[in-house]
């Protein structure tokens, strides 16, 4: 032991020699490097090896990186306002099912609405002047021209049992908002044969509102034979629900007394293409043997026809109709070998100018 302790300082002295040769004639030397695990007694590698060794594990609770903090306090940003009450959008009205003491009350207008002239420039010059030129102006700057119009309603081909015949039923008119003067015509025969029944008519018209016009004048029939003029008074316009209706009151010039009635109706199925059903009653007042005629209901026409309005002047058709002859006039036409009633088809057309 003795010995091996002796060659140790032997060693460490030829060192210490050593250092301080190299380092003569030097300055101080730098001071050395710090060793930042200076007085720490580093472990041994055997304690290195497993640095859990000895040791019991424990299982240690996951550190709260807030613990210790105090959280500041939350501040409302509201605290201290008072919130705007909302406005009720539907305040003041009365809701479905709502009492009738909880709606709104509805006042009429004041009195003072309700008096006073209708137009204030009569109280300044004449009443009746002043309407009259009033109404004139508006008719020169609204209306008060004049014009006219042709429609041919029907002009058709009609195939019946037996024979084929034809048809046609026309009017025009000509004048103003309020007055015109009307021509209306219409007959029918078998062809190869004169016409079984021919007229023409001219007419009066003076509107009595907006839908309807009042009619007056002569009607004169050239067939059947004996012919016939007649005073004529009648109505004519359009319906509620857009029926067009026609009815006259015939006084001939031999005190005969007879009635027409007719209704169409117009049932657009597009834009172009229409149907347009249609009836036309006849009454008499009394017999009128010459003429085939006998007293009430004398005869009826029903129809439909289907037109396609290539342009609204221009409007071709098909159809089908049933006329009959009624009660005496039936009789009359029995004893003279005619027919009574039947179906026909029609092929027509209908224009207007």
């Amino acid at each position: 032991m003795k010995p091996f302790l002796i060659a140790l300082g032997v060693s460490a002295l030829a060192l210490s020699s050593g250092a301080l040769a190299q380092h003569a004639g030097h300055g101080a030397p730098p001071a050395p490097e710090q060793d930042p695990h200076a007085g720490h007694q580093m472990p041994s590698p055997e304690e290195t090896a497993d640095p859990h060794a000895g040791h019991m594990a424990l299982e240690q609770p996951e550190a709260d990186p807030h613990a210790g903090h105090v959280m500041p306090e939350q501040t409302d940003p509201h605290a201290g306002h008072a919130m705007p009450a909302q406005a009720d959008p539907h305040a003041g009205h009365a809701m479905p099912g709502m009492a009738a003491e909880e709606a709104p009350p509805v006042a009429p207008p004041p009195p003072e609405a309700l008096r006073g002239p209708e137009h204030a420039g009569t109280t300044v010059w004449d009443r009746e002047l002043f309407l009259r030129k009033r109404e004139d102006a508006l008719i020169d700057a609204h209306g008060g021209f004049t014009t006219g119009t042709l429609l041919i309603d029907r002009l058709e081909y009609r195939a019946q049992e037996g024979r084929d015949g034809y048809q046609w039923d026309g009017q025009g008119w000509y004048g103003g908002d309020y007055h015109k003067i009307w021509f209306k015509s219409e007959g029918e025969g078998a062809f190869g044969d004169v016409p079984e029944q021919a007229e023409v008519q001219f007419l009066y018209s003076r509107a009595i509102d907006p839908w309807f016009n009042l009619q007056a004048g002569v009607r004169h029939d050239f067939q059947p034979d004996p012919e016939r003029t007649y005073l004529v008074l009648g109505i004519q316009g359009l319906a509620p629900y857009w029926f067009e209706v026609d009815g006259q009151l015939f006084l001939s010039n031999k005190g005969d007394v007879t009635a027409r009635f007719e209704a169409e109706y117009d049932q657009r199925i597009t834009q172009k293409l229409i149907l347009q059903p249609a009836v036309e009653f006849d009454l008499a007042a009394q017999d009128v043997p010459e003429l085939g005629i006998g007293s009430g209901l004398s005869s009826i026409e029903a129809g439909l026809r289907l037109r396609y309005e290539f342009v609204p002047e221009f409007a071709p058709y098909v159809g089908v109709e049933y006329e009959r002859k009624l009660g005496d006039t039936a009789d009359f036409a029995r004893a003279a070998g005619e027919d009574v009633g039947g179906w026909a088809f029609l092929i027509g057309l209908r224009g207007w100018f």
